[in-house]
């Protein structure tokens, strides 16, 4: 079989038609590039060239190979170029798992800032729980993960991107609306609309903790895992709800967001997660854009 080498040797001399400036190019000496053209003849078993003292042409072998010659090279050249931009993690595929409530977000902005950073990257993104996020990490159905604690595994690697705050949501014309600021006191005795126990585990754990050191007792009405369906239950005026601070970029109609005060830092966090063993060459650079959009939005805060 004929290698690259053979055939650059052989396009350069059909396009010049001449052996010493074909040489030249080639930063080679005549007698071996009429070698490499030789060997070539002889494994393809067809002239290429004509050959004289005064001219060099190609014959009809010639011609029909040098198209596909060309193709050749040019598919290998891809190729390589295909290679090193993946090995400096500037192309290939990801995948990403996320929480639907990031996607209210940090995942737009995420995305956002990977397609003008890493153009050339695509992108598959996969929205699931939590819990089933570290699954699909440890089985690699996806290669990174945005998801909420705890995350509890010496596999992963984790970096925290989002701590947000928690608003109270109401009715409009609610008598909580008046306030500037809600406490977890001023929510007792009102219809709740609460987080699953299953599906949202994190925001129910999160809210019955709250309520547990502040002694109140909201009466649930309802148990949801959706932060839209959570809100469309609060415009209806069935209870009142407590949301992430990214629900509010939903500017959903007939509900009013207040600031909920609770000691301590903000309580809602988001933890980009991936595996240590994980050698792809994408993972550097994505960790890196998403430790900016941390960094920028702790500024922010």
């Amino acid at each position: 079989m004929f290698d690259l080498s053979q055939l650059r040797c052989f396009v350069t001399v059909a396009e010049e038609l001449h052996f010493g400036r074909a040489a030249v190019r080639l930063n080679m000496t005549q007698p071996p590039l009429s070698r490499q053209i030789q060997i070539l003849e002889r494994i393809v078993e067809a002239p290429l060239l004509d050959r004289t003292s005064r001219s060099v042409r190609l014959t009809p072998a010639g011609r029909s190979f040098l198209p596909e010659a060309r193709r050749i090279l040019k598919l290998a050249e891809s190729a390589s170029q295909v290679a090193r931009r993946i090995a400096q993690g500037k192309t290939g595929s990801i995948k990403i798992g996320f929480t639907a409530t990031t996607a209210y977000g940090f995942v737009p902005d995420l995305i956002a800032a990977c397609r003008t950073q890493l153009p050339e990257v695509d992108l598959s993104l996969k929205e699931m729980v939590s819990g089933d996020q570290l699954e699909a990490l440890m089985s690699g159905q996806i290669d990174i993960g945005l998801l909420r604690p705890p995350i509890g595994r010496p596999e992963f690697s984790a970096m925290r991107v989002v701590a947000e705050r928690l608003l109270v949501a109401v009715p409009q014309g609610h008598a909580l609306a008046a306030h500037d600021a809600v406490v977890p006191r001023d929510l007792d005795d009102h219809p709740f609309i609460m987080y699953s126990p299953h599906e949202s585990r994190y925001f129910h754990d999160l809210v019955v903790t709250l309520f547990t050191r502040a002694d109140t007792r909201p009466r649930y009405v309802q148990h949801l895992s959706q932060i839209h369906s959570i809100l469309a239950m609060v415009c209806a005026g069935l209870g009142v709800a407590i949301v992430p601070e990214a629900a509010a970029n939903l500017n959903f109609r007939g509900v009013e967001l207040r600031p909920l005060v609770v000691p301590g830092p903000p309580p809602v966090e988001t933890y980009l997660v991936w595996r240590r063993d994980d050698e792809s060459p994408l993972l550097p650079p994505l960790i890196e854009i998403a430790g900016g959009l941390a960094s920028a939005l702790a500024r922010q805060d």
